[in-house]
């Protein structure tokens, strides 16, 4: 995604309100996002459903990533060894039970 262009990708809300369905499809089509203003001030961003979907991904990832680093850093974690031991006595608790 290349960056925001002034003269390209910032619209007055009236404007837009005039011609969302314009504006829509170019988002649509080019992917670039639209900001769009009211009484000169950045209002809302006008992102595609796919750049959305790309950005709760990434947002999604990061917290994972947070998440797990936080546990480490609290000490919630168990080797890996530790978890393939598990794996295998549950493994063979169900192999038992058939």
């Amino acid at each position: 995604m290349r960056p925001v262009r002034v003269s390209e990708d910032i619209v007055p809300v009236s404007d837009f309100k005039a011609q969302a369905a314009d504006w829509l499809k170019r988002v649509a089509d080019t992917g670039q996002p639209v900001v769009i203003t009211q009484n000169g001030k950045a209002a809302g961003v006008l992102i595609s459903p796919s750049e959305f979907d790309r950005l709760s991904d990434r947002a999604g990832l990061l917290e994972a990533i947070d998440a797990g680093l936080a546990d480490e850093n609290a000490g919630r974690v168990v080797t890996h060894a530790t978890v393939v031991a598990e794996m295998k006595r549950r493994a063979v608790k169900r192999a038992s039970k058939r």
